[in-house]
């Protein structure tokens, strides 16, 4: 196939598209990728990319386009709805430019925002070819979720955007089945609707780290819980700050790997209360290395908010760490909650709850090693049986050719 995938995020950005896009060219599918200039979660351009650009890119067999957008900035509020703004107009402005030639099919990655999918509607109907969304975060929901819009009348129009965006679709594919509901509820007559759930890069795996590896000399000594991923307001860490004051005193430590829009205020915190001996802040960390810090956690922890968006969500991070074949420590309700149960990969707490967080974690520590590996040994057989990315890729492929041929 022909794909033309848009999506505001990719490569050096760390998202699961990525992956695909590795997938797909291993199996001789043409990639065209019209993306934005990476600047996730810092909120700056990463190093070697400017206003200037480099606009056109390779990677992995893919041929990369960008468009310029305004960067996100240090801190939400207007700077990141004009980083949204930004990628919509220039993806329909210049997109028609910057991807040139014919497609079979435009394939968009919809996290946060779901207007990623403007510019790949505007392009399907110049080029008449169909229109595939991967929808990672419900809209609108989400945006009460993390507290970004109260307002009745502003929540009113984004699910009319929704709406639209949805009927507009030839397919819509959801990361949890629980997004099904929520989906149909917005839009009633949604073309095709599909569950495709999230994998863990291949790379994500069990293995022995060196005893001089220069990771270990960034760990603290004891049992490290390691949260990796984007530091903001969903993932709840002030909870987990609570929860290291509680534990303090014990053999329990805590590593956070990742950046984003909170870290700042986050360590300013962690050193207000005097924490640096059981909280440390590694920052940002290419994905392919994430491996070699998991495997050296006592335990991996994964954490959201309560808000039903979330409850409704399995999040990404999820199926990396159940691969890794690491005890989890769940701060999550719904589809991630029932994961980690009926896996047996680890415990699960109610988020946003200090006092359950620090119990679970001294549960973990507790239990020894011999069933610390069991838990991981039992997540990573369960990612294997229903996260297989080989297995999900082909009917992803299966469904996008269907809808290419009922398109014609």
């Amino acid at each position: 196939m022909r794909i033309l995938l848009v999506t505001q995020y990719f490569w050096p950005e760390s998202f699961r598209i990525n992956d695909l896009v590795r997938a797909w060219t291993d199996q001789g599918h043409s990639v065209t990728v019209l993306a934005g200039l990476p600047n996730y979660p810092a909120g700056k351009l990463f190093p070697g990319y400017s206003w200037r650009g480099p606009y056109r890119e390779s990677y992995a067999s893919a041929d990369v386009r960008r468009v310029p957008l305004l960067t996100r900035g240090p801190n939400r509020g207007a700077r990141l709805l004009l980083n949204y703004l930004s990628f919509v107009l220039s993806g329909i402005a210049i997109g028609p430019w910057a991807a040139r030639g014919q497609f079979d099919v435009a394939f968009v990655y919809a996290p946060s925002p779901i207007t990623i999918c403007l510019p790949a509607i505007w392009l399907g109907w110049l080029r008449r070819m169909p229109v595939a969304l991967w929808v990672q975060d419900l809209w609108p929901d989400n945006l009460t979720a993390i507290g970004a819009v109260r307002s009745p009348a502003i929540l009113r129009g984004v699910t009319a955007l929704s709406r639209w965006i949805y009927r507009h679709c030839d397919l819509v594919l959801v990361q949890s089945p629980a997004f099904i509901g929520p989906v149909k509820r917005v839009c009633p007559d949604v073309r095709t609707l599909r569950v495709l759930p999230n994998w863990a890069d291949d790379f994500y795996r069990p293995g022995e780290i060196e005893p001089n590896a220069p990771e270990r000399k960034e760990f603290p000594e004891g049992f490290s819980i390691v949260f990796a991923g984007n530091l903001g307001s969903a993932q709840a860490i002030g909870t987990v700050l609570e929860a290291a004051e509680l534990l303090r005193d014990t053999g329990i430590r805590w590593v956070f790997i990742g950046d984003g829009n909170q870290r700042a205020s986050l360590e300013a915190r962690c050193r207000e209360r005097g924490l640096e001996s059981c909280v440390r802040f590694l920052g940002w960390r290419p994905g392919e290395a994430m491996p070699r810090y998991l495997n050296l956690a006592g335990a991996l922890l994964v954490s959201l908010r309560r808000d039903a968006s979330f409850a409704s969500t399995i999040p990404a991070k999820l199926q990396s760490s159940l691969a890794m074949g690491r005890p989890i420590l769940a701060a999550l309700e719904g589809e991630g909650a029932r994961i980690v149960t009926e896996s047996g990969a680890g415990l699960v707490v109610e988020p946003e709850n200090a006092e359950a967080l620090a119990a679970g974690a001294r549960a973990l520590f507790e239990a020894g090693a011999a069933a610390q590996d069991e838990m991981g040994r039992k997540g990573r057989a369960y990612a294997l049986q229903h996260f297989d990315r080989d297995t999900l890729v082909a009917q992803l492929n299966e469904w996008l050719r269907e809808t290419v041929e009922q398109s014609r």
